[in-house]
């Protein structure tokens, strides 16, 4: 009786290990394509404020002044959270987005891989016991 299941459990595990190809695959040529192909916007782009009809050059947000009245502010968990909260945006940007979307791709891959070896472990493993109850 158990066989429509196995066969079920294995259309699925077929299944994942094809997504999970599909997105290790386009997740890593995407990942080149960004690679070699990185935007230009970098932070060395000078911001600049406009106050009335003055221009007056933006504040640099790594700048130690920046750094000190944030500390004395907000304390040392504000820095950090500064710090952690421009790194966090700086993996969406040029180089970095191609290691974040190959990692991401790589590790969703992986899951996949994973559950569908567990399904068609579920299947040799309920194959052996029909064995042993006959």
């Amino acid at each position: 009786m158990k066989q429509p299941e196995t066969i079920k459990e294995q259309r699925w595990s077929k299944r994942l290990y094809l997504v999970g190809t599909i997105i290790l695959l386009a997740g890593l040529v995407s990942a080149v394509m960004v690679y070699v192909n990185p935007s230009s916007d970098d932070d060395e782009t000078a911001e600049y404020e406009v106050v009335g009809k003055n221009v007056y050059p933006g504040m640099q947000l790594k700048s130690k002044k920046y750094v000190h009245d944030l500390e004395m502010y907000g304390g040392k968990a504000a820095v950090l959270a500064d710090e952690l909260n421009r790194w966090f945006e700086d993996l969406w940007h040029g180089r970095t987005l191609a290691y974040t979307i190959a990692v991401l791709s790589i590790v969703t891959s992986l899951s996949l891989f994973a559950v569908a070896h567990y399904l068609s472990g579920v299947n040799t493993a309920a194959d052996g016991e029909d064995d042993n109850e006959t």
